[in-house]
């Protein structure tokens, strides 16, 4: 089986290399012809964690190959995958679907023979309705199926949340399109991934109330987090308590800094343009925006506040801007917030993050980039842990209250223990949970057996 698919980025490039891990023959087509000869060159282009090794052992097979030429993806294919980028149109918030429609132009002016036009891009109710009115203006004959295939892949778990899905959910109006994807899925089917046919347009409403749902739980912890503070709750126990039930669970109940990503911003804010659209307004997701976007002003307070309001001409540093572990992604991370908001307050800030700096160093300005955690540390009026990467759990927490220049540690991912924090003598500020006072007596140097407590 061959399948063309178009657009190299994180969902287009992962998918493309697990479709091939499969066995199946891919061609991966862009335009960006420096993105293509690197990826020949086995340079991957974004940061996921086992995917270089996927894609050298599966061009290495010859099922995986990348071209800047269309009709060549095209030729043979049975199924081709628009799998572009579908970014905030930012004069009004609906998705920006110009991508979306020229490759589907392109794809109707270059096909000979039938196959199935899938979208795999994120896109609103009724997109998979305009792409084929444009494939049947544009094509030379009707030999094609439109279906919707949205994605569910976690940054830092893309490959094995695409060979190990929760659900394949296919949004297919025509039983000869169903075919071909039941075919293309089989090798995940016969291990029992469930395969769910729907209407196009309800496979599209999923995408968008699944991410909706997901950012709005986030926020509800925020929230609560506020809360527990004000009452002397402690709100991972909170999360402990509810997530036991099973209608609610676990995931997705940490409290932090707010949300970020490729996915949830943008996809909430579609969402809630298309409801406005139709009339039929979405007040639950209106506020899960709102309350995000003041969430990360009021991190940045927090940490002013951690250093008793005199920031102006002093050094904080910063621990992590992707905005999640496992990821280079930057595309609306919290960190980007709060470092604007504590440069405007007279900060100078300096960040370490293990993969994210180059990308960090295109959208950020004026910050000082570490070589690692501890020479970011050094000298600074208070460190800030934005972001939950594995070497930041286990910091000599000796060494970091040595380094900093005031005993102040704000941790927004609840990485440490609060008692813990305070026998080593570090002011340490959470989320959701009662502050701690430093015991002073207690000295540090009777506390090493506390350096790495995670």
């Amino acid at each position: 089986m061959r399948i063309a698919v178009i657009g190299t980025g994180y969902v287009g490039l992962v998918s493309g290399t697990c479709f091939a891990e499969m066995g199946i023959d891919v061609v991966c087509v862009d335009k960006d012809v420096s993105k293509i000869e690197r990826l020949k060159n086995g340079q991957i282009p974004i940061y996921e964690p086992g995917l270089d090794k996927m894609v050298a052992h599966n061009v290495a097979a010859g099922r995986l190959h990348f071209t800047t030429i269309l009709q060549d993806a095209l030729k043979g294919a049975q199924a081709i995958f628009i799998a572009v980028g579908t970014p905030t149109r930012y004069e009004d918030g609906h998705a920006d679907l110009s991508y979306v429609f020229a490759a589907a132009k392109e794809i109707a002016e270059n096909i000979t023979e039938y196959c199935v036009i899938v979208t795999k891009s994120t896109v609103p109710v009724g997109t998979g309705s305009e792409i084929e009115k444009i494939m049947q203006q544009h094509c030379r004959h009707n030999e094609f199926d439109v279906c919707s295939n949205p994605e569910f892949l976690r940054e830092g778990c893309a490959i094995e949340d695409f060979m190990k899905p929760d659900r394949i959910l296919v949004g297919c109006n025509s039983l000869r399109a169903q075919r071909v994807i039941e075919a293309l899925y089989q090798p995940l089917v016969s291990r029992e991934a469930p395969l769910l046919f729907t209407q196009r347009e309800t496979a599209e409403m999923s995408k968008y109330a699944a991410n909706a749902f997901l950012a709005m739980k986030l926020t509800f912890m925020n929230e609560i987090a506020n809360l527990c503070e004000k009452v002397g709750a402690d709100i991972q126990d909170v999360a402990k308590a509810i997530g036991h039930d099973h209608r609610i669970a676990m995931p997705f109940l940490q409290a932090g800094p707010g949300y970020g990503g490729s996915c949830f911003p943008k996809d909430t804010l579609a969402l809630v343009r298309t409801a406005q659209r139709y009339s039929a307004p979405i007040k639950l997701i209106e506020t899960t925006i709102a309350v995000n976007d003041e969430r990360k002003k009021q991190m940045a307070q927090r940490i002013i506040d951690a250093v008793q309001g005199d920031v102006k001409n002093k050094k904080i540093a910063v621990l992590g801007v992707a905005f999640k572990p496992n990821t280079d992604d930057m595309r609306d991370s919290p960190a980007i917030d709060i470092i604007h908001a504590l440069q405007a307050s007279g900060v100078f800030v300096h960040a370490h993050d293990p993969v994210a700096m180059c990308e960090a160093q295109k959208i950020i300005q004026n910050v000082t980039w570490a070589n690692d955690a501890y020479e970011c540390i050094k000298g600074a009026e208070a460190v800030v842990l934005i972001t939950e990467w594995n070497e930041y759990k286990a910091l000599d927490l000796v060494r970091v209250k040595e380094l900093l220049n005031q005993p102040v540690f704000v941790d927004l991912r609840n990485i440490y223990r609060p008692k813990d924090m305070a026998r080593i003598g570090l002011r340490y500020s959470s989320i959701g949970r009662p502050t701690t006072n430093i015991d002073s007596k207690v000295p540090a140097s009777s506390n090493k057996d506390l350096a790495q407590v995670g």
